[in-house]
């Protein structure tokens, strides 16, 4: 295997929510939630690294947001990628799944030469799960879903387990190939000190003053960007415009406590549970 490519995305930590998490229209305040390495794309890196650590395949680490996301393509390079590339143009912006899938699979294409593409199973802060298939789809690349562990490595193919909700299927897949795991496949391994010390100062370009750029792409610190001009792709498939998904109405539910009754483990409080649960959701 030569080379494998993951997608990760940064997105709002939304295991921590305060009251200013929402605007008033009801989206989210982004700024307002610390931004995070997508956790499920964790699990895809270090899925990745483990076949690396195996096969010595190159492994590329791809994100598609704003200039801030140059943050989790250095903690990919802590934990031990090789590359990383920063995909981001104002055009991008608003993109649903079928505009990103198209981006990313414009940009598996110019890096060249990838034999797997690996990606979280969906992003926190979507939930859709389609990025990846989509993705394949637009490669031409078999792929296989929800894979929670790596069986064995071959030439030309990968051995999986897929959780198949009520039964574990056991796939070989011949490369090329995308896959999307899930947080059971492995325990995402610790940055390395060593990694740390070399790509601590890592960024993208414009964010180095003028004369010292040279200097860091020198030193292999200038972390390359890729905008819709790089990709050549077409730019009413990107973004706003090249997605038809469009939210029409947000709604803000607040989830409020309500009266608390206890029930002693008895006949008679059983019955009276019953009794309560049938007199609020059961029409007579």
């Amino acid at each position: 295997m030569k080379r494998i490519v993951v997608l990760a995305k940064q997105v709002p930590d939304t295991a921590n929510i305060t009251g200013d998490a929402m605007k008033e229209d009801g989206t989210v305040n982004r700024a307002a939630l610390p931004a995070v390495f997508n956790p499920e794309d964790l699990h895809a890196l270090e899925f990745a690294l483990s076949i690396k650590d195996e096969t010595d395949a190159e492994v590329v680490v791809v994100s598609m947001g704003p200039p801030k996301a140059v943050e989790i393509l250095k903690d990919a390079l802590y934990m031990g990628a090789d590359k990383v590339y920063l995909v981001t143009d104002r055009k991008f912006a608003g993109a649903d799944t079928l505009a990103t899938s198209y981006v990313l699979s414009a940009v598996v294409e110019k890096i060249g030469n990838v034999d797997l593409v690996v990606a979280g199973r969906q992003a926190i802060d979507g939930d859709t799960a389609q990025v990846g298939p989509q993705v394949a789809e637009k490669l031409g690349y078999a792929q296989v879903t929800y894979v929670d562990s790596l069986d064995a490595i071959g030439d030309d193919y990968l051995t999986v387990s897929r959780d198949a909700e009520y039964e574990t299927q056991v796939i070989d897949v011949k490369l090329p190939a995308l896959l999307t795991v899930t947080e059971n496949a492995n325990i995402p391994r610790y940055p390395s000190a060593r990694h740390m010390l070399t790509y601590f100062k890592s960024n993208i370009a414009s964010a180095f003053e003028a004369d010292r750029v040279e200097k860091a792409e020198k030193m292999g610190l200038v972390i390359p960007v890729l905008t819709l001009d790089d990709l050549g792709i077409d730019p009413e498939r990107c973004g706003l415009k090249g997605s038809p998904t469009k939210v029409h109405a947000i709604k803000n539910i607040q989830l409020t406590g309500g009266d608390l009754q206890l029930f002693e483990a008895n006949p008679t409080s059983i019955k009276s549970l019953v009794h309560e649960i049938m007199k609020d959701y059961v029409e007579v």
